[in-house]
């Protein structure tokens, strides 16, 4: 438990809550405070959105491969999603599109100016970018803009990201081009540790989409996804569950041909490396 913690701390996710910056550190080595992690979660999912589906329904459990770490000037997250993994007629999305990449790399401009960029709760300053892959006629989606971590009281770091969005595909040609930005959020606070460094975890993020086109009839300006989880933690394991609140997601208004707006629900299982 003790290399996990460890981990965990030059991640920044048991950060303490705090108002004051603290400056990033690229003196000497800049790879010095390099970490890196991987996890494969099993996922069960209950009313996804958006449905499309004739019974109202998008329930499936699927396989993730979730990753992330620091290496000198690069801040990197992602995951690889692979649905319907036990090809159940009764996931639905059985026979259809299987794959979602999810990849954000960040690049600090603490460490490309030499600067300390720090400023009030900021600790540090990036070049934030984020691409969203699914399907073949799905979404592909690339967003660049400014980053930060942000100290806030009680939940510790907390990563903050604006973006200008621009959709490479999307699920009709009306969609191409620059459209839109989007703002992104994400927290991980540890609140209950129990005697054998075991822990429970409060943790999500929250994705808001605005000044997008509302090209057709379909089409919403803004779109929302925040999830909030809680989880158990060990060392090598983790069980959660996750309550996910959806608004015109994807920019997809809701009610016209589908369902983009209510609550699912994830229940997770973990195994670390």
């Amino acid at each position: 438990m003790a290399k996990f913690t460890k981990t965990l701390i030059a991640a920044g996710l048991l950060a303490a809550a705090a108002t004051p910056a603290f400056a990033a550190d690229y003196s000497g080595d800049i790879h010095k405070n390099d970490y890196k992690w991987m996890q494969f979660n099993v996922m069960h999912t209950i009313d996804q959105r958006p449905i499309f589906t004739e019974d109202g329904n998008y329930n499936d459990t699927y396989f993730e491969m979730e990753f992330g770490g620091r290496s000198g000037i690069f801040d990197l997250y992602g995951y690889v999603d692979v649905f319907d993994i036990f090809d159940s007629k009764h996931s639905d999305k059985h026979k259809q599109e299987n794959l979602f990449i999810k990849f954000a790399p960040r690049m600090s401009l603490d460490a490309l100016t030499g600067k300390d960029l720090s400023f009030g709760p900021v600790q540090e300053m990036y070049v934030s970018t984020l691409f969203n892959i699914g399907g073949v006629e799905g979404l592909n989606e690339s967003l660049v803009g400014l980053g930060a971590d942000v100290m806030v009281p009680w939940f510790g770091k907390m990563g903050m990201n604006l973006y200008a969005r621009h959709a490479n595909e999307s699920f009709d040609a009306g969609a191409e081009g620059w459209d839109g930005y989007q703002f992104s959020m994400n927290w991980f606070k540890p609140f209950y540790t129990f005697s054998n460094g075991s822990f429970v975890s409060y943790q999500g993020y929250l994705d808001y989409t605005f000044g997008m086109d509302e090209y057709a009839a379909d089409r919403s300006s803004d779109g929302l996804g925040t999830f909030h989880g809680i989880y158990w933690h060990s060392d090598r394991y983790a069980v959660g569950y996750g309550l996910k609140y959806f608004k015109d997601v994807y920019g997809i208004k809701d009610g016209v041909y589908g369902d983009s707006t209510g609550f699912g629900h994830y229940f997770s299982v973990t195994y670390k490396f």
